[in-house]
């Protein structure tokens, strides 16, 4: 569960719906305050609150945990360089360097070194030999949520 996508999906459904946060809280009987928490992945709503949105935007809770982002830029890690550079500089941002380092683990030659050069001032190497041996799920599970993170920003 990746705080970063899910407070991005909670934001994309808001305005998908053409709600104001204030909107949102008065519909769902909370503070103002709370949504925009959740927007920042400051927290996530609570069970409660979750099956309140889920019935609001006719999804299920699973589907607000776990978004499925349609439409899809990027659908292989491997395509990060179809990307610009700005834009993808600004997504990978969003992670931390141990994150980034362990989604490379399994990338070729050619993404690890597009990846190195839009983050000159990042010891890759000193970071992955920190890191050591990781487990090849952690590796694919990285990547998809870095995906899923520049797919999100595609969407209006």
């Amino acid at each position: 569960m990746n705080m970063n996508i899910i407070s991005k999906y909670l934001q994309y459904l808001r305005k998908s719906h053409n709600y104001t946060q204030d909107d949102l809280a008065k519909r769902l009987s909370i503070s103002r305050q709370a949504v925009s928490k959740w927007e920042t992945g400051t927290t996530i709503p609570d069970l409660e609150i979750l099956l309140k949105i889920s019935k609001l935007y006719n999804i299920t809770i699973n589907d607000i945990l776990e978004p499925n982002i349609q439409p899809q830029r990027i659908t292989d890690f491997e395509q990060l360089s179809a990307i610009p550079e700005k834009e993808l500089r600004e997504v990978l941002k969003q992670f931390d360097t141990d994150s980034l380092v362990i989604a490379l683990m399994g990338a070729s030659p050619e993404i690890n070194s597009f990846c190195e050069k839009l983050f000159p001032d990042v010891d890759f190497k000193m970071a992955r030999n920190s890191i050591g041996r990781v487990r090849i799920e952690t590796v694919e599970e990285m990547q998809n949520q870095i995906i899923a993170m520049v797919n999100f920003q595609s969407l209006p």
